[in-house]
């Protein structure tokens, strides 16, 4: 047998608002019943003694003032009080009794006092009140003329009324409960179908996800943020597999493509020098060396790639000026701005930053030539070496032909190339702007582009002073 049972959220949300309807009908029950309980027991030794001041006033009543007493209304008192559980004895003051009811009428009596303890004894098993007998003086014009002697049960008894009247609360407190329980397993009903049922269409569309589903999501609304949060938070974790799927292939077929191309020519040559179609000379084994060389630098990025994205990896970092490990760089690709008629700017102050030089080196000069290579005769390419409160930015902008909007967030990708027509001499191996990134990754830092196409382009490299 189970001890833990796993149940819907349905069914947890329907038994926690019948939970909470239980403790709060018991907790009102309980502190209800104990307020009724000491306020209604004060009432009752209150109303006790006002009815021992109503006999004192109606005895005094009955004497005429002559020493003569009217036995006959006596005698109804004393019987009415036996009905409201009291038991009186009136004496003169020479000590003559006027009335002992419990001699008077002591079937009544004993019977009256037997039913009163059979109640408290019934509904209070802990009762421990006893008999007990209060004397109050008889006034005639201020002049004592009788002592009147209550007995009843004490401090305090219920009567008949009484425990009715408990009773009647009991009930009616046994009646909101009851109520208020299947209120509360209805309303809890509602409300866990109200918030399953958008959460059990998230489940199954995440389910279509993780079956290969991609294009499935929740188009539902609800009026609780956070379901309206998982929701779009689904539907994005979608649209992200999705567009990585088609990364995923189109990266396959991108590398497929990069190998096909050298091992093509590769085989043709080397068949036709094994059929004897071709010369097996010098030449011939140069431009197989040189295909072959393009391969394994393929897969040499392929292993930087993987080596800058480990977790593993660890950076040379130091601290030196970046404005002038630009400039260097800049002496480097002077020559090559000059014969193509760009020009080559730089702006910025003397910066800085706590970084891994070389690793910034391969940053600057991959940006540097893919900006060459993009931009027209006549066009300029800046670099600008920007400070802000707490990072430092590098921007390389350039006056190219731009890339496209859909094509902005891709363009980091493996393989990834925003002109399809480019071929792997014009476009490069597709994963050069996939290593910077892993680069700038690695250093805590970030990178952007903005573009406008056929106007400029700008990569934003923003890195952390410290």
């Amino acid at each position: 047998m189970k001890i833990f049972m796993k149940h819907s959220l349905r069914t947890r949300l329907a038994l926690s608002y019948a939970f909470v309807a239980i403790v709060c009908i018991l907790i009102i029950s309980i502190a209800t019943n104990v307020f009724m309980e000491k306020r209604f027991r004060v009432y009752t030794i209150q109303n006790q003694e006002r009815k021992n001041e109503q006999l004192v006033n109606l005895i005094s009543k009955q004497y005429d003032g002559r020493g003569d007493w009217d036995y006959n209304s006596i005698n109804d008192i004393g019987v009415n009080a036996i009905g409201q559980g009291m038991i009186i004895k009136i004496s003169d003051i020479s000590g003559k009794v006027l009335l002992d009811a419990s001699l008077h009428n002591n079937g009544l009596c004993k019977q009256m006092l037997e039913h009163m303890a059979e109640n408290m004894n019934k509904y209070y098993p802990y009762w421990n009140g006893k008999y007990q007998v209060k004397s109050y003086p008889i006034n005639y014009k201020g002049s004592k003329v009788a002592i009147l002697e209550v007995g009843y049960y004490g401090p305090f008894y219920y009567n008949d009324n009484d425990i009715a009247f408990i009773g009647t609360l009991n009930k009616l407190l046994i009646s909101v409960g009851v109520f208020s329980l299947a209120f509360a397993l209805i309303l809890g009903a509602l409300m866990a179908k109200y918030l399953s049922t958008p959460i059990v269409r998230v489940i199954r569309t995440a389910e279509n996800i993780s079956s290969g589903y991609l294009k499935n999501r929740v188009i539902e609304k609800s009026k609780v943020n956070e379901i309206n949060l998982l929701t779009s938070t689904i539907n994005n974790l979608a649209s992200t597999l999705e567009k990585q799927e088609i990364l995923r292939k189109r990266m396959s077929a991108d590398v497929a493509h990069e190998l096909r191309t050298p091992l093509t020519t590769l085989q043709g040559n080397i068949e036709g020098m094994i059929d004897g179609i071709w010369n097996t000379d010098k030449e011939r084994l140069k431009s197989c060396y040189e295909e072959i060389v393009r391969i394994i630098g393929l897969v040499g990025k392929l292993e930087k790639l993987a080596e800058y994205e480990s977790d593993s990896y660890k950076l040379n970092k130091t601290k030196y000026n970046i404005l002038h490990q630009v400039q260097s760089i800049k002496y480097n690709f002077e020559s090559d701005f000059i014969s193509k008629g760009v020009k080559l700017n730089i702006s910025g102050k003397n910066e800085i930053v706590f970084a891994d030089k070389d690793k910034i080196s391969q940053v600057i000069i991959n940006l540097l030539s893919n900006a060459l290579k993009y931009t027209p005769t006549g066009g300029e390419v800046e670099i600008s070496v920007v400070s802000k409160k707490d990072t430092l930015e590098l921007i390389i902008k350039d006056t190219g032909q731009g890339i496209l909007q859909e094509d902005l967030p891709y363009i980091f990708e493996r393989f990834y190339r925003a002109d399809k027509s480019r071929n792997r001499l014009t476009g490069g191996s597709g994963i050069g702007l996939t290593i910077v990134k892993a680069i700038i990754d690695a250093h805590e830092g970030t990178i952007t582009v903005e573009s406008d196409p056929n106007r400029e382009t700008k990569f934003i490299v923003s890195l952390p002073k410290n």
